[in-house]
């Protein structure tokens, strides 16, 4: 009870200071004029404000010795001033944009800038209701699916931006750049830690103008992350754990230096494939994880299906999974992301997830053990 006391209370002080500070327009992190804006964990991301334009830098996650992507950032309220850096200019504030991903349409709803998005991609990984009746409503238009959108129909929405996820070596956006239409790469999913993600919420608040409510949210975030991962820093034990499911020929699983796989050891995991040092998702055959997590306390997996699924599934799906220690001892947490806005929330509100782990891995020591995302697998 007394660390709960304490946690409430660092929040209040943060909004107490954030508000006060809202006057001026100012926070603790507001940079003057041709300052590099403070990034405390993001590492792929930099912005740099000059008189009239604030300059973006997206380095390639892939190769860091590289940039993915520039911006020069301009009021669209302003003439373009002249000259500029070499880079794409994209005129902020958003106000129509179009939007790959389920996760990033869900931030935009959390910064309040919901009504900016007139165009989506892959509408059945979306949960959210309000977006999904916008869409109904043919307020935002279904653009199929990201891999291969309806390209004309993006280029009749003529939007400010189009936000989309970057894969190594991807390309084919040079069409809507033809056309005068952004990309933004949000290579924010390419970062090694689960704050550092999270950070870029403050990126995509300045391209919709909404700076201080992107602020206020990730400073919350931020505190509440690291309360609970100081809950668990000093435990005795820490339980071995795996994740996912076998996927065709491969079993994918976090690498160690991906969001997932540091905010498993974070929440006081002895996460098996830490050894793995990428920073995205790592193929390996069921030889290689079985030999790695067989023995593993805790397995958490995810899927996208019409029913939740129980142990008799899985045996029907994959009979070896029943050799996993736990398997045999019924510690199997699902997810279901067909019921659950796993996908939608956790990238960006990375202290949600860390509380479900913490709560599989350590009982007990969170006052309340109910899980938000996850729950035991059923017989």
């Amino acid at each position: 009870m007394k660390e709960k006391v304490n946690y409430t209370i660092a929040v209040v002080v943060w909004v107490l200071l954030l508000c006060s500070c809202s006057g001026g327009g100012k926070t603790s992190y507001h940079v003057g004029e041709g300052d590099t804006l403070s990034f405390r964990y993001a590492r792929n991301l930099s912005v740099v404000n000059y008189r009239d334009y604030q300059v973006a830098e997206i380095r390639n996650p892939w190769d860091t010795t590289k940039v993915l992507h520039k911006y020069i950032l301009v009021d669209k309220n302003q003439e373009l001033p002249k000259p500029l850096p070499e880079g794409t200019v994209v005129r902020i504030p958003l106000s129509t944009t179009v939007v790959y991903t389920a996760v990033h349409c869900a931030l935009m709803d959390d910064l309040g800038v919901l009504n900016s998005i007139v165009g989506v991609c892959d509408v059945d990984y979306i949960i959210r209701p309000n977006i999904l009746e916008r869409c109904e409503k043919g307020e935002i238009v279904n653009l199929g699916s990201a891999m291969s959108p309806n390209a004309e129909q993006i280029i009749l929405l003529a939007p400010d931006a189009i936000l989309l996820s970057p894969f190594e070596n991807s390309g084919g956006n040079g069409t809507f750049e033809k056309y005068g239409i952004p990309i933004i790469e949000c290579a924010d999913y390419m970062e090694t830690s689960a704050l550092a993600r999270a950070e870029w919420i403050r990126f995509y608040g300045l391209l919709y103008g909404v700076n201080e409510v992107a602020d206020s949210m990730f400073y919350v975030i931020e505190n509440r992350y690291q309360y609970l991962k100081d809950l668990v820093k000093s435990v005795g034990q820490r339980p071995k754990m795996m994740c996912d499911l076998k996927g065709g020929a491969a079993w994918y699983v976090p690498g160690g230096n991906s969001y997932l796989g540091q905010l498993f050891q974070d929440a006081g995991a002895d996460y098996a494939f830490a050894y793995l040092k990428d920073s995205g998702s790592v193929p390996l055959s069921f030889e290689t994880v079985y030999d790695k997590a067989k023995d593993a306390d805790v397995w958490c997996i995810k899927y996208n299906g019409k029913k939740d699924k129980t142990y008799t599934d899985l045996l029907e799906e994959y009979a070896p999974y029943s050799g996993f220690k736990a398997f045999v001892s019924k510690n199997i947490y699902d997810c279901n992301t067909n019921k659950v806005p796993f996908y939608e929330e956790v990238p960006f509100h990375p202290d949600l997830l860390l509380s479900d782990i913490i709560k599989m891995l350590h009982p007990g020591v969170l006052e309340d053990d109910s899980l938000k995302y996850y729950h035991k697998l059923a017989e």
